[in-house]
């Protein structure tokens, strides 16, 4: 990207101008305009800023703020004795045991179906791969009546 794409000003009808393309008089004016709307925006937000504070809204959400921290640091430590507790019973020592035997016992289940499917002859696979595709074929021929 070129610094020349850079150098651009907007006049005061919302137009997009290069500098390069700019009058040192427009130059002038654009500046000029750009002191305006920073002095006028100063203005609003000094004036927003002093409406707020007498408003009482600052304190409030100070207010709500330390409020709403509190309330976290307590759940924190509630949850935090919570767990020491619970440790201390030996409640996620039980509950990370009884997973892993869930584990062990869902992996011997699987293992003995992988074995049974692996020791049927393939006489009984063929028999049952053949009673698949008749029942499909009879189930094409009901949806199609």
């Amino acid at each position: 990207m070129s610094t020349g794409e850079n150098n651009t000003s907007t006049t005061g009808a919302g137009k997009t101008t290069s500098i390069k393309d700019m009058t040192p008089e427009q130059t002038a004016e654009a500046i000029k305009n750009i002191a305006k709307n920073i002095r006028e925006s100063s203005h609003k937000i000094r004036e927003a800023v002093r409406v707020i504070r007498q408003s009482g809204a600052i304190d409030e959400l100070t207010e709500a703020i330390k409020e709403a921290t509190i309330a976290a640091r307590d759940t924190a430590k509630d949850v935090n004795d919570v767990a020491k507790d619970m440790k201390e019973r030996g409640v996620i020592r039980e509950t990370i045991n009884a997973a892993e035997e869930v584990n062990i016992s869902a992996h011997d289940t699987a293992q003995t179906v992988k074995e049974s499917v692996s020791k049927k002859p393939q006489s009984e696979l063929d028999t049952k791969n053949n009673t698949e595709k008749s029942t499909k074929t009879r189930t094409k021929q009901t949806t199609s009546l």
